[in-house]
């Protein structure tokens, strides 16, 4: 059993780091860019009518998607209530003919708008605690025969840092997910795929895990002889030719309510 995110910790992080996301989120900007194209392989590229987005923050996928696709209708969801001012700025931009933010926790939101043509997340189902539940309300929105796409990270995501006891989540297995998938729609695609960036420093880890507010793990403030010790172990345990490593453990999945 996974524990319970602390969801007032992890929605502070990312209001931190708002401002700083777009340019600390390689890795999600390449699982973005990497669902769109996923999305456009199973439900064509034709104009979508209605669209949900869970946990869209900054905007990343929300510009790629309406970059791709004629969307008439945008319904944008995010913990951070101050997402909904660039989200609107982006599908204004886009031209998208009805915006509206969805704001709070996702899991508190009740029931999800319904009859939507597509349901994408992108980096956001692994701070969740209930993805069953989750996954029966989506398939409650969603029209017979239409897409939910998403990525997430499984097991092994930012193995540097647990191994160190710097905080980690306990992500699902590709098989847990597809697991729970199964249980409510048609598995189209499940992949997980290893992005391994470098950084000059331990430090820098640190910086880009803060930029773009992933560390919303635990509250407890290190001791100076505590970061100090994280800062020599790393560079010991995990440096590359360049610097040192951070790995990530992104998941894509593509899932089809089933036609009636």
């Amino acid at each position: 059993m996974r524990g319970e995110r602390d969801k007032m910790l992890v929605g502070e992080r990312f209001r931190r780091a708002l401002g700083t996301y777009p340019e600390g989120a390689m890795v999600q900007e390449v699982m973005a860019r990497e669902l769109v194209s996923m999305v456009s392989r199973h439900a064509g590229t034709e104009p979508l009518g209605r669209v949900l987005e869970i946990g869209a923050g900054s905007g990343l996928l929300t510009e790629l998607l309406l970059e791709a696709f004629p969307v008439a209708s945008f319904i944008a969801n995010d913990l951070v209530r101050e997402c909904q001012v660039p989200l609107q700025g982006i599908a204004r931009r886009h031209r998208v003919g009805e915006f509206r933010f969805l704001g709070g926790d996702i899991e508190e939101c009740g029931d999800l708008p319904h009859s939507q043509d597509l349901v994408v997340s992108n980096a956001t189902l692994q701070w969740l605690n209930d993805l069953d539940g989750l996954f029966g309300r989506i398939l409650r929105s969603l029209l017979p025969g239409k897409i939910f796409a998403f990525t997430s990270f499984t097991a092994g995501n930012m193995q540097e840092i647990a191994m160190l006891g710097g905080g980690e989540l306990n992500y699902p297995a590709p098989e847990e997910i597809g697991k729970i998938a199964g249980r409510h729609f048609e598995l189209l695609e499940l992949k997980d795929t290893r992005e391994q960036l470098t950084f000059p420093s331990p430090s820098e880890v640190l910086g880009h895990i803060r930029q773009t507010g992933v560390n919303g793990l635990a509250r407890e403030r290190w001791s100076r002889s505590r970061y100090r010790d994280f800062m020599e172990s790393y560079r010991r345990e995990f440096s590359v030719q360049g610097g040192v490593s951070l790995t990530y453990r992104p998941l894509y999945c593509v899932l089809r309510r089933r036609k009636l």
